[in-house]
């Protein structure tokens, strides 16, 4: 496909994986496994005698790219690097460049997990009182839109950090397709141009948002050609330069002017002083299976792990539908009590991770679980909390080697802050809404905090960005999802599906759960066609049932090493594809 000067275009993003085959291009579709005939060296073959790689991620464009770099010779740190920036290109609604990421990676030649925050952080100058109108109450528009609600993006140095370590190719390969995404542009998803359109009167304030969003001041079409030159000069100076083409330089200078000029606060010594950090990963035994999960600043792993804890004794299967719901949710309940009350960055306050992830903490947590009644948050000591967000992406890879990586990345909000920084083509995060900004405030998830995530100039905020893998002996899984506050019941609930033998497929589509402690309420998602005997079981117990809409984009990759087979999903909530499976000998 090519525009009227003759430039290839790339297709349309109608699903959101894509397969390779011998000496055809690529095919786009909703395949997500794909035979990588050029990794070297490969420790196992599967049964077909075919070594195979496995990406899932929310769009059709950025799983090629992840595919495109597996065959120049990367690995799965390198695919993630390729999907990560596609999807700042052709998915800037999620996740991009002024955001940031968490990530698991497993070395397969080791054996090692290790853990990568690349999260945002508060601006040396961050005030709570711009976060506040004239009342004393919360504004919510300074938290949410321009500027003031950006923290510093984590993501330039987080993918220099991975290639430099745990990648085989150089950054400026693995850079490759995202910038040639930005320079030649594609047809855009539905999903952006329904984000754009619901965004654009914050947009319209920015000068370099209407341009980016809006170019000839007109709402992009599905059927036309969307380019960001901009956004390609910045990955530009990035593959040339690493971290120091974000953090220092013209892009940087570019970035704290547009920044300040707006009315922020960001300096060139915020910028030059980010770093990603590596971090142990949280690592837990559950039914026979580790569970690799992440670590603060996430509040995710630990939630998932307390809630594994508690439920640790308890034969699920031995269970009526109902009371199988109560105890998840009463786990739910407890995990999501204790992320308000202690979690933040570790590196600003002591998270007692001891205590939390003790199963003796968690026997006296199941001790409080009463088996035929509700639980009521209220009877617990708590902070606060109200209603889940839907946001972010996540993507899940196993290469041909077995290396694995599972991603979750976010700029917060739809189109974060609406706030293109100048010439830079970066959309910024409005992340800084993820601190407790007014204690006893809910954020845009409704999640609330005290101090252990009350803003600080350095300081990571807290997020539920929850990358996990669950490694059994004969299969293992890479799992995540978007959703706001819902990804962490999202991502327990996967694993508990996993451990119950379902398949990728089986896991992305089944429907969901939600209990995060306030508002006091079980979610459950529209279209879950529980018996109605079940409802009424479970409102007898006490429960307060809230028919939700469907939530979350969770992409799953299984190995099954009995008999070699990958398997990748995609969630067929996804509104860009149909969520399809496919598997590969």
């Amino acid at each position: 496909m090519t525009d009227p000067s003759g430039r290839r275009l790339h297709a349309p993003t109608t699903g959101h994986t894509a397969i390779p085959r011998r000496g055809r291009r690529w095919r786009y579709g909703v395949l997500a496994v794909a035979l990588v005939l050029s990794a070297p060296q490969a420790q196992a073959q599967d049964a077909a005698g075919q070594r195979t790689a496995a990406i899932a991620s929310a769009n059709a464009l950025a799983t090629e790219a992840g595919f495109e770099t597996l065959a120049r010779g990367g690995n799965a740190v390198d695919a993630a690097i390729a999907v990560g920036t596609a999807l700042s290109v052709v998915q800037p609604e999620s996740s991009g460049m002024g955001g940031g990421f968490l990530a698991v990676i497993h070395d397969a030649a080791t054996g090692k997990n290790t853990f990568i925050d690349a999260r945002e952080m508060a601006p040396q100058a961050v005030s709570s009182a711009d976060y506040l109108k004239a009342d004393g109450t919360p504004n919510r528009d300074t938290s949410l839109n321009g500027p003031l609600a950006a923290g510093i993006p984590g993501f330039p140095a987080g993918v220099a950090y991975m290639a430099g370590k745990y990648g085989k190719l150089p950054l400026a390969e693995s850079l490759r397709p995202a910038i040639r995404l930005a320079e030649q542009g594609f047809h855009p998803s539905g999903a952006l141009v329904r984000s754009i359109q619901h965004k654009s009167e914050v947009l319209r304030r920015y000068p370099a948002s209407r341009a980016k969003f809006m170019p000839g001041g007109k709402l992009p079409q599905a059927d036309g050609i969307f380019r960001d030159p901009g956004q390609a000069r910045t990955l530009k100076a990035l593959a040339r330069n690493g971290a120091d083409g974000f953090y220092k330089g013209a892009v940087a200078k570019e970035l704290v002017r547009a920044v300040r000029a707006a009315g922020g606060t960001w300096t060139l010594a915020d910028l030059a002083s980010y770093r990603a950090k590596e971090r142990t990963p949280i690592v837990l035994d559950y039914a026979g299976y580790k569970v690799v999960t992440a670590p603060p600043p996430s509040s995710g792993g630990v939630a998932v792990a307390e809630m594994l804890n508690i439920l640790a004794p308890i034969d699920l299967s031995r269970l009526d539908q109902a009371h199988r719901i109560h105890w998840l949710v009463e786990a739910m309940r407890r995990a999501f009590r204790d992320h308000n009350e202690y979690l933040g960055d570790p590196d600003f306050v002591k998270v007692p991770m001891d205590m939390l992830l003790s199963p003796y903490y968690a026997d006296g947590l199941r001790q409080s679980i009463l088996p035929d009644r509700a639980t009521k948050s209220s009877w617990l000591p708590s902070v606060h909390a109200a209603t889940p967000g839907m946001h972010t992406t996540h993507y899940s890879i196993i290469d041909a080697d077995g290396n694995m990586v599972s991603m979750t990345a976010t700029v917060n909000t739809s189109l974060g802050s609406s706030f293109v920084a100048g010439n830079t083509g970066i959309l910024l995060n409005n992340e800084m809404d993820d601190f407790a900004l007014v204690p006893g405030k809910p954020n845009a998830f409704g999640l609330l905090g005290g101090s252990a995530n009350a803003p600080v100039g350095g300081k990571r905020m807290l997020s539920s960005m929850t990358p996990s893998f669950v490694i059994g002996k004969e299969r293992l899984a890479v799992i995540g999802s978007p959703g706001g506050s819902t990804i962490i019941t999202q991502v327990f609930g996967a694993i508990l599906a996993f451990i119950d033998g379902k398949d990728a497929g089986q896991i992305t589509a089944q429907k969901r759960i939600h209990h995060q402690f306030m508002p006091d309420r079980i979610d459950i998602e529209r279209g879950s066609d529980l018996p109605a005997g079940v409802i009424a079981k479970l409102k007898a117990m006490g429960y307060e049932i809230n028919d939700d809409d469907s939530w979350g984009n969770m992409n799953v990759v299984v190995w099954d090493r009995r008999t070699g087979v990958k398997t990748a999903a995609s969630d067929p909530r996804n509104p860009n594809g149909l969520g399809k499976v496919d598997t590969v000998h």
